[in-house]
Formats: C-alpha cells, structure tokens, sequence
C-alpha cells in the first residue's frame, strides 16, 4: 500500500498550525506519516503539535506523526532534514496553514494515477494537480491563478512555476537525492520541483496529472512578503535550468502578461 509523507515546517506558527494538523488527522487514507520539523518556537506551536499527535495516536486513523524541534537555518534547511527523515513512498510539504480540500484527497489521489498498479520502480516520479487560494482563515478565494498543464515536464516552469508546491508530490526515491538547495531563501522550492522532474524524466518516469484541487494554500507567505527578493532568485532558478535567452525572453513576456491581464 502507498505510503505518503507529509511535512509541515513550522516556527511561532500557532496562530495556523491547527487548520494544518487537524486537515491532515482528518485524511480517510491510513497511510500517512506526518514530520513536523519545528525550527525551535518560543510560542505554543509545539505544544499544539505534541497534543495533536496524542490524539492521532489514540485515534484508529492508521497515521503516524513524529515532531522534532531544533534551531535550523531557514525553511529549506528543516525540508531537507524532513527529507532525511520521511519513510513514505511520496513527499509532500504542507506548511502550517495550508490544508487538503476534503478528508478523502489522498484517497482519490491514488486512485486517480491508479498507483497500486505499478511496480515500485515504475511508479511516476511525481504526482501533481490544482491549488485553490484561502485567506489566513482558511476561507476559500480563488483558484490559483498559474494552472497545471494537462502534461507537465521539467521544461513546463519556464512559464512559471505552474504547480504549487504544496500539490507537488515526489517519489521519495527521488526527492532524497535531490535536496534543497539553501543558497535560495526563497525560491529553493521551484529550483527543487524543476530537478525532481528532470530526474524522472531521466528516468523514464511519468508525471501523473491528478486532476484534482490537492492544496488550499494561505497567499501571504514568506515569498509574497519578500516578493522583489524571491523574483530575483526565480530568475537566476531559470537562467540555471532554462538558459538567458530563454529567461529573459520569457520574462519579458510576464511583464507583457501582467500588462493586459
């Protein structure tokens, strides 16, 4: 049976992190294994993941939820320690205030890209699908404005990272020998998702679209408060994958977007 590994970073994140941790308690799949890698909080974050992994323990739902909490260097450095820990079959980062749409989204999941039908080795090196936008309490707003394509390949970010990372579900395989690269504050997680597909394709691997919404994602995050920052990252993350002409032809055509849009 598939087995998914969710992590959530968190850090004085008591203010969201219930929505997050009772979205995930309430998933009807059983195989789940939940990290909270908490980057040592001064306010009742741990506290509020030790009672939520009491009640997911006592509960028959079948999870398992494990919490470590020590100081780190930014969020890219606790994914990669989430990397190093998770024993799932695919990852998942869900952040503290990001939640999945219904209580049956990993359920569909794996039965939409049918993954109980592949050998182990032949399963898609990434499972992926739509994201909807939520206020800070958790209200729905409005789809994401970047859609996925029907067929993703690495190549496909080069018109922006057109799925979230939050419904971006890699082969563990996979995504342990592609770690974040903390050079980036705050695009590291585009430049993560474009190598985790380059590596399938290597491979020989499909991506698997799932046609469902997989993320109700909070807007205000780090790269939004830090907007100039982040895009000045994404484009050294393209120029790296994409090439300069490509990058600055392309992001000449985002200011054309943004124009008309």
């Amino acid at each position: 049976m598939i087995r998914f590994t969710v992590v959530t970073i968190t850090y004085n994140a008591e203010k969201v992190l219930q929505r997050t941790l009772d979205s995930v308690c309430s998933q009807t799949y059983q195989e789940v294994e939940h990290l909270i890698v908490d980057g040592a909080s001064k306010d009742q974050t741990l506290a509020i993941a030790e009672q939520y992994k009491q009640r997911s323990d006592s509960s028959d739902n079948g999870h398992q939820v494990i919490i470590q909490s020590e100081p780190d260097h930014g969020i890219y450095d606790a994914m990669n320690k989430g990397l190093t820990q998770a024993s799932g079959d695919y990852i998942v980062f869900m952040n503290a205030g990001d939640s999945f749409p219904n209580a049956s989204t990993l359920e569909e999941m794996v039965h939409q890209c049918r993954l109980n039908e592949f050998p182990a080795d032949e399963r898609p090196g990434v499972l992926y699908g739509n994201t909807n936008i939520v206020d800070s309490e958790g209200r729905f707003l409005h789809p994401r404005r970047l859609q996925p394509p029907a067929k993703l390949t690495w190549r496909s970010f080069r018109h922006g990272m057109l799925v979230c990372h939050q419904a971006f579900y890699a082969r563990i395989d996979i995504a342990k020998n592609t770690q974040y690269d903390t050079r980036y504050r705050f695009s590291a997680d585009v430049d993560w998702c474009i190598r985790v597909m380059h590596e399938s394709e290597r491979m020989g691997l499909s991506l698997c679209n799932t046609q469902m919404v997989l993320a109700n994602y909070i807007e205000e995050g780090t790269t939004t408060q830090n907007h100039r920052a982040s895009l000045k990252e994404r484009f050294d993350v393209m120029r790296r994958h994409y090439g300069l002409f490509s990058t600055l032809f392309m992001h000449a055509w985002f200011v054309v977007r943004a124009l008309f849009h």
